[in-house]
């Protein structure tokens, strides 16, 4: 698959890059596309890239030296007894050809593991003022690179230039991976692989057979991402396995903290410092109704973070030892049970993602926007609401009702019964969303190819 969007990202690193003795920090989730990013941007400015591995710190900084080696000839036959006396050559050899970068570490948290010194070295070097490098550093671990950067105690606090998460590709660019499919094949596309570049990789080699990948790919107990959230948990530093149970329930329906606890056999009080963690991971998020005090958690619910792993831990996870030894046909069943459920989930979060861009594209409310983000509203017995924003320059009200399947299009704009709904007198802008392009125009439907574009 040809290398896709990370334009803000990229814009970002070039700035940097212009900035003298710029050092860059940059984490993200396993397979979100990190090293891709790096290397494509390496090679065009002309940059080192190095990746660090699950070694000793001798031996890391044997590899280490070996990919200097390639750049300055000869740098790799001396022996380096610790990482500062390499930096130093590093800095000697850069300054003698006039070359200021970009150095890249890539699992740089590896490094840390196998010695915790290096951060105060790096940070000695980072300050030197014989240092011209622009130096890059990134991870996967995302607890160690965001305490390496934001936490007080590190040696390396204070001391980046730039620091940013990568984030899943934006779902406009499904479309690009897969140009022969329809925007509502798409959305079925999102619902299991979301926006994670190497799993759209893999599924492209499917073309447009989506049973195929999903089988292939996840439910076969010998596929690549068959035990993948384990990975991701295992590969935190600390592992953060112990708080497997957590996104178990969670996937398998308990959102509410007192639900959650119940299932687990634990006090609500005690997961306050686990769900923060699931959540510092970006594993899995708090959501708060349309109108709500953020900061309170009386009505919070935990939802999975990520399509890909409500896939995995609503599909996989109960069914495990099923799919151990069932055959094809019995594996897909175990999707199918729960297909349209997982589809009209990701309709309804790509609806409320494309909202804040969508003034531009729905002559409806093209003088109303932008708009905010847009959230679900759910108060007591009261018919939940899929989608309420609010007009960034008016008080005008967004209500979205997101369809998946619809039976009758002419059906479409049905009156939205508003109950508690904390708006007052505010305009209210009826929209539906349904995924499949009208042959009768009509002005509040959204389809999936207007959402889309929304979210280029």
């Amino acid at each position: 698959m040809e290398f896709l969007d990370r334009k803000q990202e990229i814009r970002r690193l070039d700035a940097a890059l212009h900035r003298p003795r710029s050092f860059v920090v940059i984490w993200g989730r396993r397979r979100v596309g990190k090293s891709r990013m790096l290397i494509e941007w390496a090679r065009r400015e002309k940059g080192l890239y190095v990746v660090a591995d699950q070694s000793s710190a001798r031996i890391q900084r044997r590899y280490f030296s070996s990919a200097v080696g390639t750049r300055f000839a000869g740098f790799e036959e001396a022996e380096y007894p610790n990482w500062g006396m390499m930096f130093r050559r590093l800095d000697r050899e850069a300054a003698r050809v006039g070359w200021r970068g970009p150095l890249i570490i890539d699992e740089f948290p590896y490094l840390v593991a196998a010695e915790r010194e290096i951060s105060a070295t790096l940070q000695n070097w980072l300050d030197s003022p014989s240092r011209q490098i622009a130096v890059v550093v990134s991870g996967s671990s995302i607890r160690m690179m965001k305490n390496a950067i934001l936490n007080q105690s590190s040696p390396l606090y204070g001391r980046a230039t730039e620091a940013f998460p990568l984030n899943p590709l934006r779902p406009g660019y499904l479309a690009d991976a897969f140009p022969s499919i329809s925007p509502r094949e798409l959305v079925s596309i999102y619902a299991v692989f979301g926006g994670m570049p190497r799993y759209l990789e893999l599924a492209s080699e499917h073309g447009g057979n989506l049973e195929d990948a999903v089988d292939d790919l996840i439910l076969d107990p010998k596929a690549p991402l068959h035990r993948e959230p384990d990975r991701i948990l295992e590969m935190e530093t600390p592992t953060a396995m112990p708080l497997r149970p957590i996104l178990d329930v969670i996937g398998n329906g308990a959102h509410r903290l007192s639900e959650i606890a119940g299932r687990l056999g634990r006090q609500a009080s005690g997961l306050s410092a686990s769900l923060a963690t699931l959540m510092e991971m970006e594993m899995i998020r708090r959501e708060t109704p349309f109108g709500s005090d953020p900061k309170s958690g009386k009505r919070s619910l935990y939802q999975i973070a990520d399509p890909f792993l409500r896939f995995w831990f609503r599909v996989v996870a109960p069914n495990r030892s099923l799919l151990a030894d069932a055959p094809v046909t019995t594996r897909r069943l175990c999707w199918e049970k729960h297909r349209v459920s997982l589809e009209a989930h990701a309709w309804e979060e790509l609806c409320r993602m494309a909202v804040p861009q969508l003034h531009a594209l729905v002559p409806i409310i093209a003088d109303k926007g932008p708009f905010g983000i847009a959230q679900r509203y759910w108060y007591r017995d009261d018919r939940e609401l899929d989608i309420v924003a609010q007009s960034l320059t008016g008080s005008d009200i967004l209500l979205g009702e997101a369809k998946w399947r619809i039976s009758n299009r002419r059906e479409g704009n049905p009156s939205i019964r508003l109950g508690s709904l904390p708006i007052g007198n505010a305009p209210v802008l009826p929209l539906t969303f349904t995924p499949d392009t009208s042959n009768e125009p009509n002005a509040k439907i959204v389809d999936a190819n207007t959402v889309f574009k929304a979210l280029l």
